[in-house]
């Protein structure tokens, strides 16, 4: 059974960036199953060749892989020059790359620090800008923004990576209304704890309690994906995190601090 009830999606082009692991992996897979075309970006090529033979085979779609490491400096731009030189139209941008750094924020080296930056907030405001210009000139398209259950509350030890965050949700959150009358639908997609390589490339151990709270990535990509299908502003993946979610409605930002604390590093 598909993971996706209804099909609105199904002939057009997607761009899934951070496409050769994680939840890349789910979006590329939930939306070939729509039939939909993609285009798959990020920095190893092998994997993504590999996703792109499969998609072909199991869905009869046509796949594009562009190799490319998106935390450098003007890459956005070379991708879009990219497909623009292959006359590929996107219609559904995926802005899924992006990755996490653990510890104090002192004593992680700031050329780290600020790659992630560049990933995480430069890069993704720039394809943005790029493909949802041309979406709202052709008064359509569909931009789906992965942030984080960490969006929304100052995370110690995650720093600069709940902050990154932070700004992805409030971003998406506007321009879903900035881009509406556009026919641009704009989606901030916020997961939890999920079972990818986050923790590894973050240089972290999951918690007792946090490994509780992990999800598959399955049903998180699945929740995004019908969320902007939907015309959704946001959407929390899981019903534990849509709670603690809303719990930070009732509580202190001091609080909030400590009980991240408490459930990232025990």
């Amino acid at each position: 059974m598909s993971d996706i009830a209804t099909n609105s999606f199904g002939g057009k082009w997607a761009l899934i960036t951070g496409a050769s692991s994680g939840l890349g992996l789910e979006f590329a897979d939930i939306l070939a199953a729509q039939k939909v075309n993609l285009v798959l970006a990020a920095r190893r090529r092998e994997p993504m060749e590999k996703l792109a033979s499969d998609l072909r085979s199991k869905y009869g779609v046509d796949v594009l892989v562009e190799a490319i490491n998106l935390a450098a400096p003007g890459a956005a731009s070379r991708l879009k020059s990219s497909l623009d030189a292959r006359s590929v139209t996107i219609d559904i941008l995926v802005n899924n790359a992006g990755f996490g750094l653990h510890g104090d924020f002192l004593d992680t080296p700031i050329e780290q620090t600020a790659n992630m930056i560049q990933l995480n907030i430069t890069t993704l405001t720039e394809l943005t800008h790029l493909f949802g210009r041309d979406m709202a000139q052709r008064r359509s398209g569909h931009i789906l923004l992965i942030a984080s259950l960490l969006a929304f509350q100052a995370v110690p030890s995650y720093a600069a990576y709940a902050a990154t965050k932070a700004y992805v949700l409030a971003f998406g959150e506007a321009l879903h209304d900035e881009l509406r009358s556009h026919g641009v639908v704009v989606t901030s997609l916020c997961p939890g704890h999920t079972a990818t390589g986050f923790d590894a490339a973050a240089g972290a151990t999951a918690s007792s309690l946090l490994r509780l709270l992990t999800m598959k990535p399955r049903p998180v990509a699945a929740s995004g994906i019908r969320a902007l299908m939907q015309g959704k502003a946001t959407v929390i993946a899981g019903l534990s995190n849509k709670m603690a979610a809303f719990s930070n409605r009732l509580t202190p930002r001091s609080m909030q601090r400590a009980t991240m604390k408490r459930i990232m590093d025990t």
